[in-house]
């Protein structure tokens, strides 16, 4: 069957909060979920633990005092008519409700939402069939968005449908200035924002957003998604398979810097690729820079800049990058939800121009706090003479900073490490300079391979988060973890590593080259 087709079916099509919110963000995606599910791309690996970390807060904001004596309305093993019929049956209880999932046939089609805790109001009984409730939403971020409004509008609008008066709204989400210390504090871990008031116009629009969803799961072929403003990359990813590749699979416009909008109405004028926007276009400095080196196919060099920069390095030079964990519910005593640990650095070392660097490397030692190990055997490699060449010198220097904050007698340290950076990123950040390869971006990711013709592919390990979750995954579960498995992982990660800090010499070396600087031998 063509994924353009819309099979014959007389399943109820319930759209639910999560088909709602993704659909609001990209029709086809919505079209494909009811229609061709199948053609829908797989949820990758960093899709897939946003996800597992969404459940595993979920579960922990459960043991909120608030919620003291709460029920699950619903369980993994639950079929999806039982979960709304013991939903139902538990709203006489007046307890506090985990994933209490109600249904309302709507006169658009049947809408589903599943509240991640309903709470009784007190003295709230005898409002209505069933009484008088609060809606709270649980979310793994540190503040409330956009998105998480339009979700709870969606979860009021239903649920008022299937019965139920819902006074007030809230978002709970965890608090960034949570320290943990010891045991998880539950209570402090969470702020609990209402957002009643905030909500109040974005009910108002959920019936007719409603209305155009089930028009479009409707259709007999999938619709067209606008690239951009409604660009997917939520939970599955960009859509790799639609339409404006398969009509434009060479189509670069999007790499262009700037404002979206601005690249949007160049792409809906038949705009497909960057050496081609019309002469009448005014364009910033980068945006000109941009065009001229996709006409020419060739590199754009700002040599005064360049050199400028150059000039600014003193031997020796110590190439640094961190490997860092990070987590929603903090690992470790002394941290903060999504701070940023560090378990991993590698250094090249080049003593003088033109000698040949040496290569220390690190790995922290499984299921503890990985810091203290770290600093301690960072502060013996990095002397105290020479530029600290790094990526991203924000990166870097946040995690140091972090370090010295618990451990004071590192501080020097650290104060005199960053004083010292000179971030390498800088140069193509401002265009001084530009190759076509890097399709607009600045990462190490895509100037490595631009400009030396060496990236990542040969690795096992190829990118950050994939390092990150290999160490996590290790750590927490490191009484499993048999010590050969150990080495081989730390192998992979200390050539990950290692190929950035290298990869930083092979950037600086073509660079030298570019300006005219001849390397001593």
């Amino acid at each position: 069957m063509s994924i353009d087709k819309a099979p014959k079916t007389s399943k109820p099509k319930y759209l639910t909060k999560s088909k709602y919110t993704s659909g609001l963000k990209c029709r086809k995606w919505l079209w494909l979920a009811f229609n061709a599910p199948d053609e829908l791309p797989e949820r990758d690996a960093a899709g897939q633990r946003i996800m597992d970390e969404g459940t595993k807060v979920g579960k922990i904001a459960q043991a909120h005092s608030r919620f003291e004596g709460g029920v699950a309305a619903s369980s993994e093993e639950s079929g999806f008519f039982e979960s709304i019929d013991n939903s139902y049956a538990l709203l006489k209880k007046r307890v506090p409700l985990f994933e209490a999932g109600f249904d309302y046939n709507s006169k658009f089609g049947r809408c589903y939402a599943r509240a991640d805790v309903l709470e009784p109001v007190a003295g709230g009984e005898s409002e209505g069939k069933y009484g008088e409730w609060n809606l709270i939403e649980v979310k793994s971020g540190t503040s409330v968005k956009e998105e998480h409004l339009e979700d709870v509008a969606f979860q009021k609008w239903v649920y008022e449908g299937a019965g139920l008066k819902i006074k007030n709204c809230y978002v709970m989400h965890l608090n960034n200035q949570y320290v943990r210390n010891g045991e998880i504090d539950v209570d402090e871990l969470f702020v609990i924002s209402d957002v009643t008031e905030d909500i109040g116009e974005l009910i108002g629009t959920v019936s007719d957003k409603v209305k155009e969803l089930f028009k479009i799961i409707a259709l007999p072929e999938a619709p067209e998604h606008e690239p951009g403003k409604y660009w997917c990359e939520d939970e599955y990813g960009v859509h790799e398979s639609d339409e404006l590749y398969k009509k434009h699979p060479h189509c670069d416009i999007f790499d262009l810097t700037g404002r979206i909008d601005k690249i949007l109405d160049l792409f809906h004028q038949g705009v497909m690729h960057i050496k081609d926007i019309p002469k009448e276009c005014e364009l910033n400095d980068k945006q000109e820079i941009q065009k001229k080196c996709h006409m020419n196919k060739e590199m754009y060099k700002d040599v005064k800049s360049l050199m400028t920069f150059m000039k600014k390095l003193k031997y020796p030079l110590w190439f640094m990058d961190f490997e860092t964990i990070a987590s929603g519910i903090p690992m470790f005593d002394n941290t903060r939800p999504y701070q940023n640990i560090p378990f991993q650095y590698s250094v090249h070392l080049l003593e003088e121009e033109g000698s040949k660097p040496k290569h220390f490397s690190f790995i922290a030692d499984l299921g503890k706090d990985p810091r203290k190990e770290f600093i301690e055997s960072l502060s013996k490699i990095i002397g105290a003479k020479g530029t600290v060449v790094v990526y991203n010198k924000a990166f870097e220097g946040g995690v140091l900073q972090g370090l010295a904050e618990i451990y004071p007698l590192h501080g020097k340290f650290v104060d005199g490490v960053i004083e010292r950076f000179a971030d390498l990123m800088v140069p193509f950040k401002n265009f001084a300079c530009y190759h076509p390869k890097q399709k607009g971006s600045a990462s190490m990711k895509n100037v490595l391979p631009a400009l030396v013709d060496v990236g990542y592919e040969d690795l096992e390990v190829q990118e950050g988060t994939a390092a990150s979750n290999m160490y996590k995954d290790m750590t927490m579960n490191a009484a499993d973890v048999e010590e050969d498995e150990k080495k081989k992982a730390f192998a992979k990660l200390e050539k990950y590593c290692g190929r950035d800090t290298e990869g930083m010499i092979w950037i600086l070396e073509k660079l030298k080259k570019e300006v005219g600087i001849k390397e001593k031998k």
